[in-house]
């Protein structure tokens, strides 16, 4: 056993060791084929949670059985004892339902690859594995007779659909589609042309399925439907409501009455009931928090749920009526197998203590963390390198974690200016181990700048897992080394969740070391979505545009027109994570993002050259803009939604580094931002000096020759570090040994204007970075010479077909809500693709990308 986990972890150790070569970071449950996974993913999967994240009752209503921290667990009600009823070696276990006698519970369990449907005999502990073919089985429920079995799958399509099954002795017998597949009408954004079913409930005869559909739904996951076991043609509306996934519709035992969980024109998720009729709803609990993952007790008097009012994910019991509600608390844990404890204490190269981004891998393979610590996970990995994705937790300085005894692997981070910290430690059952960490500083030469990092592009709370705060989201940033928040307040269809924080001041969390800013993220998925930063007086309402099949649906306000309303309170706009793949116009179907002509308009203060998105693909657009003249800084941010347990990364995975002197005021940073005095990056450090100038500076072209300095510090190992100069590479570099560090300095011949940056990226993804593969770049340094920027007639060549075809797309929608609207977006991108015809007239070579 010992040798075993031993050599799990030496080969756990090999792939986190940070050597980057050429890989494929894939997405977690690649198998599933629906777009916009960040929502899905997080807000209708199961997650690794240190907490609870979902129950169910015993028959007889005694007892509850439950997932948490990827075991499923048995607590008495009124004990304080959890035993642990299910441990998987490198797998995790969720959403159990026990059987009506009570022998047994089945559930789904995630091993990396997939997710199937296992049952667990309680009386002898033995596990049966229901579901084979590596699809995602999520939602099994039990019929009141135990002699069916419905679930959520995606085998055969990759899309969520409602099965059926006999089960037995056996396992699973003539499971079968219920519905089967359907496309609607309508087009969708967020959502699949093809339709869902989610959230099986049985009615308690067990002759019908409640469940959550989508049939001509635009925006959120449908309506609470039901449809007869033995007829699918038997299927009624029962109430049309926005749900966001977590509905879970859960009729009461008397049949009467139906819970399910909704925002309902609220900023939060809580109870509601209607009835099977669809009686307009009303509300069962209230909170600026969610509740989620309802069951009733089998007398129908109490509701069992998880709660995030704490922060993190919280087992309660209800009364219905009354409404006195109970923590179920596991002070003591009965575990599977011996545990051992490991305390760490994290400081930095100056002996103080620091908080920082930590994994703990045991000895079966699974992730652990403190009770009550926000477990994260990772939306991707290389399946080559790693088993499965990392998951991570913020420890403040010093954090006491349980794990089963034997060899743990540990990994410290915090933020980029410090090296990875990398080690192992031993657990003796019933003992405790401390492991002192000590950060190692890899900073650039302070020569380069003053800088203040910054995460431009996080949304505190959207849905997630967890609820968030103001003072926590300082916290997370003091983990991650990070300076800087821009909390992006912004809809998730009908909610804002944020929209009570804003405020134009820094907000009151903020302290010495970190700095919360609220501004805004303006929603139009056709014209591309935009950050508002330093928001003087109020946020843009409704903060959406173009949402089809609703009022809202005019293409109109379109991007260029928020730009004003946002410029009238002093605000920067910059574009938010541009492009997910390399643009060619010429092979596009449609185009509708505005950047080119808002661009050339000058509304645009900044782009998310780093962000969640392609950092390659979307240099490659910023370089064109840059070539015509256009100067835009770049910017960063990781769209981290920071209430998520499932998200691409922490806050600041990608960040700005803004050159302020070293101030941290807002003025500061929008100056600095504004004028491109900045790096980006989610690792690599880079420091550029031309001329004794600086990104954001100017250059004057008296000769050929420059002289430069550069610099490179990194904790991940670097493929390429270049030179680049109006968009072809002017110099490499050679980066040898670790390749992690470099410093250089001598001349280059420049013969032309226009701009110059340093940058440095890796041909694939490093499993230490929890983003595609690493990439840095600076701002430009801007090359002037009397003859001006050299010309690039096929750059604005490129935007002339962009900005034609988005011109043929707005002018075939047919939702503006007046010919005035209309004739305003034409009459705008008409004056940019005007612009664009003009420079694409000059005479001159073209630039090679």
């Amino acid at each position: 056993m010992r040798h075993s986990a031993l050599a799990f972890l030496a080969a756990v150790a090999a792939l986190v060791a940070g050597a980057a070569f050429a890989a494929g970071r894939e997405p977690v449950l690649k198998q599933i084929d629906l777009p916009h996974d960040y929502y899905w993913r997080e807000q209708y999967l199961p997650q690794l949670t240190t907490g609870p994240s979902s129950v169910s009752f015993t028959p007889d209503g005694k007892a509850l059985i439950y997932s948490m921290a990827g075991s499923l667990w048995r607590q008495a009600i009124g004990s304080d004892e959890a035993v642990e009823l299910t441990h998987a070696a490198g797998a995790y276990d969720y959403q159990p339902d026990v059987a009506p006698d009570g022998g047994s519970v089945v559930f789904d369990r995630y091993d990396g690859a997939a997710v199937e449907l296992w049952r667990l005999d309680l009386a002898t502990g033995r596990e049966q594995r229901l579901t084979t073919g590596g699809a995602v089985n999520v939602e099994p429920r039990l019929s009141p007779d135990g002699k069916r079995l419905a679930w959520v799958s995606t085998a055969g399509t990759g899309h969520f659909n409602l099965f059926v099954g006999e089960i037995g002795p056996e396992g699973i017998s003539g499971a079968h589609l219920l519905l089967g597949e359907r496309r609607s009408r309508i087009d969708r954004y967020y959502y699949a042309a093809v339709d869902h079913a989610l959230n099986p409930a049985w009615s308690p005869d067990g002759q019908r399925l409640y469940y959550v559909g989508n049939p001509e739904v635009a925006w959120g996951t449908g309506d609470i439907w039901s449809v007869s076991a033995s007829d699918s043609a038997d299927r009624r509306r029962v109430l049309s409501e926005e749900t966001m996934w977590s509905a879970r519709p859960e009729p009461a035992p008397d049949g009467k009455r139906v819970l399910f969980t909704s925002y309902h024109g609220r900023q939060w998720r809580q109870l509601w009931l209607t009835t099977p009729e669809g009686a307009a709803p009303l509300p069962a609990t209230f909170g600026d928090f969610d509740r989620s993952d309802a069951r009733w007790s089998p007398d129908g008097r109490r509701i069992a749920l998880i709660s995030n009012a704490p922060g993190d994910t919280r087992l309660m019991l209800r009364d219905l009526p009354g409404g006195a509600e109970t923590e179920v608390i596991a002070t003591q844990r009965r575990y599977r197998s011996p545990q051992g404890r490991l305390d760490i204490d994290i400081r930095d190269e100056a002996g103080r203590p620091v908080a920082a981004r930590v994994t703990v891998t045991g000895a079966d393979g699974r992730a652990y963390a403190p009770d009550h610590a926000w477990m994260h996970g990772s939306d991707g990995f290389d399946r080559a390198r790693q088993p499965m994705e990392t998951h991570y937790f913020h420890c403040p300085a010093t954090c006491s974690v349980s794990a089963p005894a034997g060899p743990v692997i540990i990994t410290v981070q915090h933020g980029f200016r410090r090296l990875i910290w990398r080690g192992e430690a031993s657990l003796a059952a019933g003992q405790t181990q401390a492991l002192a960490v000590n950060l190692k500083a890899n900073d650039l030469p302070a020569d380069f700048g003053r800088f203040v990092s910054a995460d431009l592009h996080v949304h505190m709370n959207y849905g997630g897992h967890y609820r968030n705060s103001p003072t926590r989201l300082a916290a997370q940033a003091k983990a991650e080394d990070l300076d800087v928040i821009y909390d992006l307040i912004v809809n998730k269809e009908e909610r804002v969740p944020d929209v009570a924080w804003f405020r134009p001041d820094p907000d009151p969390a903020s302290d010495a070391q970190t700095l919360i800013l609220h501004g805004q993220e303006f929603h139009t998925s056709y014209w591309g979505h935009l950050g508002l930063l330093n928001l003087s007086d109020h946020l843009l309402t409704p903060g959406f545009a173009s949402y089809r099949h609703t009022a809202l649906a005019s293409p109109w306000p379109d991007n260029g027109a928020v730009a004003d309303l946002a410029h009238a309170q002093g605000a920067l706009v910059g574009y938010v994570h541009p492009y997910d793949n390399p643009i060619d116009p010429a092979k596009e179907t449609t185009l509708t993002h505005e950047l080119p002509a808002d661009a050339a308009h000058g509304k645009v203060d900044y782009v998310e050259v780093m962000g969640f998105s392609d950092h390659k693909a979307t240099a490659e657009v910023w370089y064109r803009l840059l070539d015509l003249g256009f100067r835009l800084p770049a910017g960063a941010g990781t769209d981290a939604m920071a209430d998520y347990a499932s998200l691409r990364g922490p806050v600041g995975l990608n960040r700005v580094f803004l050159d302020t002197g070293g101030e941290r005021t807002p003025a500061a940073l929008a100056s600095a931002l504004k004028a491109g005095r900045s790096f980006v990056s989610n690792g690599p450090l880079v420091g550029l000096e031309l001329a004794g100038r600086h990104p954001g500076d100017s250059v004057a072209l008296g000769g050929k020759r420059l002289a430069y300095r550069i610099s490179l510090r990194s904790s991940l190992a670097i493929d390429h570090l270049e030179l680049v100069q109006n968009g072809r590479v002017l110099k490499a570099f050679a980066l040898t040994g670790e390749r992690r560090n470099l410093d250089a300095q001598g001349e280059i011949e420049v013969r032309d204007g226009g701009w110059i940056l340093l940058r440095a990226w890796n041909d694939g993804a490093d499993p230490a970075l929890l983003d595609l593969y690493p990439y840095a770049t600076t701002s430009p340094i801007w090359l002037e010479s009397p003859q001006g920027p050299p010309p690039a007639p096929a750059d604005a060549a490129y935007f002339v077909t962009w900005i034609e075809k988005t011109m043929a797309s707005a002018a075939a929608r047919d939702d503006y809500n007046t010919p005035q609207e209309k004739k305003q977006v034409m009459d705008y991108l008409q004056q940019a693709l005007d612009r664009y015809r003009g420079l694409a007239g000059t005479k001159g070579r073209a630039h090679e990308h």
